[in-house]
């Protein structure tokens, strides 16, 4: 088995296995099991593998495979991960700012680039504030009013 492959494999087991919820602690789990790699493959990996972050019955999040593939694509799962995920948006002139809950800036930008609104070009995020760029201020007042969910 390719080194690639044996890596995704060891990532799902430590998944289901233990509760982590950062990069961080995914690379040195790996690196605990003899993988070394770098926390932007970890997190290449994380993306590739479709991997959600789910809470705790103590709120704590961490890294989970989806149970289908159609169920973590569901509009109304991916609304719902917006509307739990969503702290505060403001906009500028031409950038919307989304403060999400850390670790999740990534799981809202996912899901608004899946909901393919027409209103947005597209999304960068980061650990807990998302930057979305928008087709245009026409469509800029549409774009806010979705995302006060």
């Amino acid at each position: 088995m390719p080194v690639k492959a044996k890596r995704l494999e060891k990532i799902k087991e430590l998944i289901e296995k233990f509760p982590i919820g950062t990069q961080a602690e995914l690379t040195a789990a790996l690196r605990d099991y003899g993988i070394e790699v770098t926390q932007a493959t970890v997190s290449r990996d994380i993306k590739e593998l479709g991997l959600v972050k789910t809470r705790t019955e103590k709120g704590r999040s961490h890294y989970a495979v989806p149970k289908a593939h159609g169920e973590m694509l569901s509009p109304e799962r991916l609304l719902r991960t917006i509307k739990d995920c969503v702290i505060s948006v403001q906009s500028g002139d031409d950038l919307v700012v989304v403060r999400t809950l850390p670790g999740t800036a990534q799981a809202v930008g996912y899901a608004i680039d899946s909901l393919n609104w027409p209103e947005v070009l597209g999304t960068i995020g980061g650990d807990d504030t998302l930057f979305i760029a928008p087709v245009g201020r026409r469509l800029l007042g549409q774009l806010m009013k979705r995302l006060q969910i």
